[in-house]
């Protein structure tokens, strides 16, 4: 059994009001914060950053581009082939150093963004490196960033930059850019690599890349040499050998060795949250024939469900309190934590919201 602090109702607005006025008192709450205003007002994705507990407009030039230092909030706005009925599905994205506070304020501000639209999305948690496909299928392209928003690339003047190596890999279209760390070990001859020195850029295009890597590589090529006003010369290699100068930048090493092998429960898993005794609680159910069913699950509580092979789940039922209903990210964070999969992608649904193939 895990157990959270206790929750003192009388320390709490929400113990005065009905379930009607209290989802009135918390729209209110939601459309004071000046980010929302137009959020999920017309079909695209729209996204902000947290910076300082504050909720800020991401450029959209940058769209597709996060720091591992930050937390991200993404929303997705869009309709059914055969409706006009405006749909949502709101993430947040952690990245690999964002700070505590920050990944809880997004967290907090996902739950108020799903308030600000009356209760609608599907709400997802994504951790850097391990992005659901649904996550990946809103960019051409994602880019990972070393560092935080304040400390991009976009905003370094050309003579004052550090190296960095970027990397560009991926099946089919969906080409990847991530930047890693300085080292030879990083290098292969599969994948497009660009080092950006300031005024001095290198291309490394391995003899085996393909056409789409170097495609996506030459793209961000232009735009660096737009950002230098055109000041950059550019070196275009196939083997790393060809310019010293390219590996006297690079130090010895590479990454370390990770089993291909991908953690997972090895059976479903279904933990009830509940306040029903006064306290918020979080308790194991049994999983009759280790299949997920509807009378697994009560109107009157939270769950997750972790399934093999899939996504981990947060169901929230329709009577859920709202102790229950607000600290449903925090439960599954921290569950997620003592496992051997913390990255795993987190989805939660509102009774009668479950994701296709969610019920075995």
């Amino acid at each position: 059994m895990l157990k959270a602090k206790k929750y003192d109702w009388k320390d709490s607005n929400m113990a005065l009001f009905g379930s009607d006025t209290e989802k009135k008192v918390k729209k209110e709450s939601a459309e004071t914060e000046p980010a929302w205003n137009g959020a999920g007002a017309d079909v695209g994705i729209q996204i902000w950053r947290i910076n300082k507990f504050k909720v800020e407009h991401w450029p959209k030039d940058q769209y597709g581009e996060f720091f591992n230092g930050d937390s991200y909030i993404i929303l997705n706005t869009y309709k059914e082939p055969e409706g006009d009925e405006l749909k949502y599905d709101v993430h947040f994205w952690i990245g690999t150093y964002s700070t505590q506070d920050e990944y809880g304020t997004a967290a907090y501000k996902t739950v108020e963004l799903d308030t600000f639209l009356d209760d609608k999305p599907v709400q997802h948690r994504e951790v850097m490196n391990h992005e659901s496909d649904l996550f990946k299928s809103y960019f051409k392209n994602v880019t990972l960033l070393k560092g935080g928003a304040d400390t991009g690339f976009r905003h370094v003047q050309p003579e004052e930059y550090k190296p960095r190596l970027f990397h560009f890999s991926g099946p089919g279209a969906k080409i990847e850019m991530k930047e890693v760390p300085l080292k030879k070990g990083y290098l292969n001859d599969e994948d497009v690599f660009i080092l950006d020195n300031g005024l001095v850029i290198y291309q490394l295009s391995g003899p085996k890349a393909r056409n789409m890597e170097k495609f996506k590589a030459t793209q961000f090529l232009q735009t660096l040499k737009s950002q230098r006003g055109g000041k950059a010369r550019v070196i275009e290699m196939r083997e790393p050998t060809e310019e010293p100068e390219f590996l006297e930048l690079l130090k010895d090493g590479g990454p370390k060795d990770k089993s291909t092998e991908i953690p997972d429960t090895d059976c479903n898993k279904v933990f009830r949250i509940s306040d029903a005794t006064g306290e918020l609680l979080m308790t194991e159910v049994p999983v009759p024939d280790g299949k997920i069913t509807p009378d697994i699950l009560d109107s009157n509580d939270v769950f997750i469900v972790d399934k093999k092979g899939g996504s981990c789940y947060v169901w929230c039922g329709s009577g859920a309190s709202p102790d229950e209903l607000k600290n449903w990210c925090a439960y599954s964070h921290n569950y997620l934590k003592e496992t051997s999969y913390p990255w795993k992608a987190v989805t939660a649904m509102k009774e009668g919201q479950e994701a296709k193939g969610f019920f075995d």
